[in-house]
């Protein structure tokens, strides 16, 4: 199993910057990806911003240019620096890391998701 532990979040002014955190714990060398959504109520979950064990980075459209995804193997830590951040930027930030474990029966899939991280931009 893996356990996430997201931090950072908070209010911030638009156009200032936050940086969120999320620490990994248990069976990390199952990871294969890290990645960060969000969630707004009323709205469908967005993901935001994706890194893979070699350290590729992806990242959606309404982001790119101003969000940053990052990873500290030594820490077993992602994070996500937020830039130029917008009123639309308002939700709760979750970090899931996608799994792989080889079993008789062949490679087995499961994700795990933090608890969550409340980014609010607002004057």
């Amino acid at each position: 199993q893996v356990q996430l532990v997201e931090s950072g979040g908070g209010l911030v002014q638009p156009g200032g910057s936050l940086s969120l955190s999320c620490a990994a714990s248990g069976s990390i060398f199952s990871i294969t990806v890290m990645c960060w959504y969000r969630h707004t109520p009323g709205k469908e979950r967005e993901l935001v911003a994706t890194i893979t064990s070699g350290g590729s980075t992806n990242y959606a459209d309404s982001v790119k240019g101003r969000f940053t995804i990052s990873g500290d193997n030594a820490k077993n830590t992602v994070y996500l620096q937020m830039n130029s951040l917008k009123a639309e930027d308002t939700a709760v930030y979750h970090c899931k890391a996608e799994t792989v474990t080889l079993r008789p029966t062949g490679p087995y899939r499961y994700d795990y998701w933090g608890q969550g991280t409340q980014v609010t931009v607002s004057s």
